[in-house]
């Protein structure tokens, strides 16, 4: 990859968001960085593994899945580049991948350490102010939610459910998840999960079939919770 589409690359990341072109070739140049490449296909991450550096995809497309211990509830989405994965696990008590990543073609992958991404978020305000933001709006959304799975409708549960689970530059997102364990899951009757489904694909929102249901816009599904996009 040419040095200047890489710089335009992590110029185009919510964490590097509004830097400057000559600030991200100081980043490039005064920060140990590790450059990978992954084949189609390749185990890029596996969930659980420790998250102890930023891992962003500065070319090709991923593909990350989160499943429960059963397997029968998977939420998987792609990433494409310029893109992170999984930020927000990188502190906190929970320093662990929730999702496995794979590679969907051929993907270039830059690590930054943590340590290493620390000395730049001290001195850097803009990266500082952009990852506490990132951060915090993934924060807030939990609030979203809690309400939402309290108060909230059907269809503002099942919004929360994927909003939650997913980063909000992924695409292709689909739960897989057999339709009689979802509505015994929030607690409703078949018919009025069904009823719910197809208000929400009549207004193309989602699609849905026996097993799965594929999200067709995330931001309109996050305007059920917020009227802004995340």
């Amino acid at each position: 990859m040419a040095l200047n589409s890489m710089y335009e690359n992590l110029m185009g990341l919510p964490l590097f968001n509004g830097v400057s072109y000559n600030r991200i070739s100081e980043i490039v140049g005064g920060t140990r960085l590790a450059f990978l490449k992954f084949l189609p296909g390749e185990k890029i991450v596996m969930a659980g593994d420790p998250c102890t550096r930023l891992m962003f995809v500065i070319g090709g497309k991923v593909r990350l899945s989160i499943r429960n211990s059963s397997d029968r509830f998977i939420v998987s989405q792609t990433l494409e580049a310029p893109s992170v994965i999984s930020p927000d696990f990188l502190f906190g008590r929970n320093t662990l991948f929730p999702a496995s990543v794979t590679a969907i073609d051929t993907v270039s992958i830059m690590e930054i350490e943590k340590n290493d991404f620390i000395s730049i978020i001290r001195n850097d305000e803009v990266c500082l102010f952009n990852y506490l933001n990132f951060i915090s709006t993934n924060a807030q959304k939990a609030i979203d939610g809690v309400v939402a799975l309290t108060s909230g409708s059907l269809e503002e549960r099942i919004a929360f459910w994927i909003i939650a689970l997913t980063q909000r530059d992924a695409k292709d997102i689909v739960l897989a998840c057999r339709q009689r364990d979802l509505y015994s899951l929030f607690g409703v009757q078949r018919s009025s999960f069904i009823n719910t489904l197809d208000s929400m694909k009549e207004r193309g929102l989602i699609d849905y079939g026996p097993t799965e249901i594929r999200v067709i816009s995330r931001n309109d599904l996050r305007s059920i919770l917020l009227k802004s996009p995340d």
